[in-house]
């Protein structure tokens, strides 16, 4: 059982979600931009009211609303944030209720397995806690990683209509992500096979009632997560270093951009933020994803059934 066969058989299920994600991520991506021209043409309208100097606050918003190009703008501000806020809460909650019936289908599958292969009650229990990760994925990380596509994608292009010398300098930080997550998943694949040897036995403990049995246990499962977690770690800091040299980077690249609008400032912090907050999530990612490819590569050693 794989995930393209899990896709296979709720294609529309993702369909939907990865529709609303990235209706969603579109929305984020445009926005930093669409505020930037609102925030220019609100200082510009600022500098130019001496003539209403008189007006109190609320005069003086009245007279901001009746200029087209800062009403227009901020009609689409407010509506490219109402699509993204809207959105995103429709998918939290159509996501609940897909991904909750998909491991109900899942589970009855494995069970039949393990049933049909002879497997013990603990085992196949266990086998079916093991499959939850393949759910969680796909509930949380695939849409995940869908997101981060959208942010660091997006976010490249954005930059280079700024300056294409922004652009070239995020796409730098692509050399040393490769070769960091490839050292990262040969090492932490191994771990979380010993840990998934470990969960599969976690029924066949507690059936021995015997609690120097589960804190040995608990104390062996321990051993493997403190070494992902160190591995874990060792990622973080070195793309904390990469996107440091990068950040730098690209300030003095905009510094050095001539006629650079306040609002145009915004928007390019706000996408080099965008960016760095999104490398930053890889590792987490990349952990979830060596995680389900142990569990798939466990279960393709044993004869399960095709998911039609």
């Amino acid at each position: 059982m794989s995930l393209i066969d899990i896709f296979r058989k709720f294609k529309w299920a993702f369909v939907l979600t990865v529709s609303l994600v990235v209706i969603e991520k579109l929305a984020w991506i445009v926005e930093p931009s669409v505020f930037g021209r609102l925030l220019d043409a609100l200082i510009d309208a600022a500098s130019a009211k001496g003539a209403a100097h008189h007006l109190n606050i609320f005069g003086t918003l009245w007279l901001w609303l009746r200029t087209s190009s800062i009403a227009g703008r901020l009609l689409l501000w407010t509506g490219v944030f109402a699509v993204n806020s809207g959105v995103g809460a429709i998918r939290r909650s159509v996501d609940e209720k897909i991904y909750l019936n998909m491991f109900t289908n899942i589970a009855v599958d494995v069970a039949e397995s393990c049933e049909n292969q002879g497997l013990d009650v603990a085992r196949s229990a266990s086998r079916v806690e093991l499959f939850r990760e393949y759910v969680s994925f796909l509930k949380k990380r695939f849409p995940d990683f869908i997101e981060q596509f959208f942010d660091l994608g997006g976010t490249v292009i954005a930059l280079y209509f700024f300056d294409p010398r922004l652009s070239l300098s995020c796409l730098c930080i692509g050399v040393p992500l490769f070769f960091v997550n490839r050292l990262y998943n040969n090492r932490v694949i191994r771990l979380q096979g010993q840990l998934h040897d470990l969960r599969e036995d976690v029924f066949r403990i507690f059936t021995k009632k015997d609690r120097r049995e589960v804190r040995a246990y608990y104390d062996s499962t321990a051993v493997p997560q403190r070494k992902i977690a160190n591995w874990s770690a060792v990622n973080f800091a070195m793309l904390r270093l990469f996107l440091l040299g990068i950040f730098l980077v690209v300030l003095f690249i905009a510094i050095d951009i001539d006629n650079l609008t306040t609002g145009q400032t915004y928007a390019v912090v706000a996408y080099l933020w965008t960016f760095i907050t999104s490398t930053e999530y890889l590792p987490d990612l990349m952990e979830s994803y060596t995680s389900l490819k142990e569990i798939q590569g466990r279960v393709r050693k044993e004869t399960l059934p095709e998911i039609a």
